[in-house]
């Protein structure tokens, strides 16, 4: 271990130090496994739509599960400090568990996005907090122009108080879900993950005191800032800046979005002063979504398995101009954030190419691409939602092809599986494929999207699509081209009323195909076999297969 950024104890022993962060970090896998096992909805059960994290007393997040979103953290990140403002300390008691979704107070970064955190008390004195994150999948995708309509808004308020459930606060909020027992038993999942902390935590402080492990999270997150500045002061100074089309089908007319980044000694400062103002769309983020996404980008640029906590933040300063479209302010609509936050670390990417060239990757498919299908399903007799986000190509690497068909950087949720899907909703999977030749050609070939065509088995069905890409091309570099962009193709009769907005009846097909990715590096560098073995894997047609011998050729 370097020693300049080795563990210095405070008088702790550095093994104890090392077993007590991977005791926490075990603390909020076994979290995020309960609350999957335990959750009653598709979105989370299946498609893992959720994360746990553990902070200490003042807030600071010491360990989040490896599983969850990175964007999950900018809905965390504000939970206790926002707590601790509007309650005094002898308004938290041991047994209480608080719930918020509101990004403009604390309680998330998005509406879906719902948070239960809880104090974890050690001999009366509060040492920690333990928190978990699941995406409601009937909680939102009402509108677009303003927060207002996209869901009921809910501050850090008490749900369980000194161990006696709210349950006035609780019907409130079910009584503005369309399938109201499936949240509630996601909510109960969710408290089962945070006992589940408070008991693991406490035993954790049985077995070394509390005063040890306050000690050791400090040391923890010391170290994590000791590992990140050592790393930064290996970038080279300068300053690098990056631009890129936006679109969603909420705007008619696309964005630009700038970043500029200035590396200085083992320190970073992103600048996105020069974004627009925020929109009536859904795509605005608030200001804990920026941050997450910088955060995240930071963390794979520098080190990857520098640890997820509060000390990654210390050497990274964030400016963006408020009521900007990534900073942005109430009542600024915030439901389809994710897709701007992705395009965020792109720019990221894009910025530090020429810094770092074989730290960085070509542009990914830039999207979330959020699928939304609800209505009556006559057959079960019930209303449902159906809620999945598809993956589509990542950037191709200085030495490695992009993925083909994964979530990227800010998203980390799995796929449902058609066997689910055709089992919960009035929906038929006609194809689920790879696109051929949706990946950017290079020496190293970027990602493949994907193609999912489905078919409505019920009348009165309302879907809608949150993406991007489908006007740009997800670009490549250093000679490297451009993945192909999305799009969404509906069947006759069942054209969009709306941006991006359609009803659908029986017998309707919606076909949508996400981004591919950017390639790395000049084709005529990309060896034959790779050629070859993309053609027989249908990856590429005999078309492209034709171009890159002909990359070849030229320089002959």
């Amino acid at each position: 271990m370097n020693t300049d950024v080795g563990i210095r104890t405070h008088g702790l022993d550095p093994v104890t130090v090392e077993v007590i962060g991977a005791a926490m970090s075990t603390i909020v896998e076994e979290m995020s496994e309960t609350l999957v096992k335990a959750a009653f909805s598709p979105n989370i059960k299946e498609r893992r739509d959720c994360t746990a994290s553990l902070f200490d007393s003042a807030g600071q997040a010491v360990a989040q599960d490896e599983g969850g979103s990175p964007l999950h953290l900018g809905s965390l990140m504000g939970i206790v400090t926002s707590i601790r403002s509007r309650f005094d300390d002898d308004q938290i008691h041991e047994g209480d568990v608080f719930i918020g979704n509101d990004p403009y107070t604390g309680g998330g970064s998005h509406l879906p996005d719902i948070v239960l955190a809880t104090p974890i008390f050690v001999d009366g004195a509060l040492s920690a907090w333990a928190a978990t994150l699941a995406h409601h999948a009937d909680f939102g995708d009402r509108g677009h122009a303003h927060i207002y309509q996209e869901a009921i808004r809910v501050p850090p308020l008490h749900l369980v108080r000194a161990g006696v459930p709210q349950n006035e606060l609780l019907e409130l909020i079910l009584l503005n879900c369309q399938v109201p027992e499936e949240r509630q038993a996601d909510l109960r999942a969710q408290e089962a993950a945070l006992r589940v902390a408070v008991v693991r935590f406490s035993e954790l402080c049985d077995r070394y005191g509390s005063e040890t492990i306050a000690a050791a999270c400090d040391e923890l997150l010391d170290y994590t800032e000791r590992r990140t500045r050592a790393a930064i002061a290996d970038f080279p100074d300068g300053d690098y800046r990056f631009e890129d089309l936006f679109d969603c089908p909420e705007l008619d007319d696309e964005l630009t979005l700038r970043v500029r980044i200035v590396i200085d000694g083992d320190e970073m400062h992103f600048d996105f002063t020069e974004n627009p103002p925020q929109v009536r769309a859904s795509i605005n983020v608030v200001w804990t979504g920026l941050y997450a996404s910088v955060y995240y980008a930071v963390k794979t640029l520098i080190d990857p398995d520098i640890d997820p906590n509060a000390g990654l933040y210390r050497p990274i300063h964030i400016e963006a101009q408020p009521g900007s479209v990534v900073n942005c302010e109430a009542p600024a609509a915030v439901n389809g954030r994710s897709e701007t936050c992705q395009r965020i670390v792109d720019l990221i990417m894009g910025a530090l190419a020429n810094a770092v060239p074989t730290r960085v990757t070509a542009a990914s498919n830039g999207a979330n691409t959020g699928v939304h299908f609800s209505g009556r399903d006559p057959q079960r007799a019930r209303d449902f939602v159906y809620l999945e986000t598809i993956g589509g190509g990542s950037g191709a690497r200085s030495s490695k092809d992009g993925l083909d068909g994964v979530q990227v950087h800010m998203t980390n949720t799995s796929n449902l599986p058609v066997e689910s899907l055709e089992t919960e909703y009035p929906l038929m999977v006609e194809a689920y494929e790879m696109i051929e030749d949706s990946g950017g050609m290079g020496e190293f070939r970027g990602g493949l999207g994907i193609r999912r065509r489905l078919r409505v088995e019920a009348d009165d069905i309302h879907f809608w699509l949150d993406t991007s890409r489908q006007k740009s091309q997800p670009w490549g570099l250093f000679g490297g081209g451009s993945g192909a962009s999305a799009a969404c193709v509906l069947s006759d009769g069942a054209q969009p009323i709306d941006h991006g907005y359609s009803v659908l009846k029986t017998g309707d097909v919606v076909s949508i195909e996400t981004a591919g990715a950017g390639g790395y590096g000049e084709p005529r560098a990309r060896e034959k076999s790779a050629v070859d073995q993309d053609r027989r894997d249908a990856k590429i047609s005999l078309d492209t297969a034709s171009k890159y011998d002909e990359s070849r050729g030229s320089e002959t």
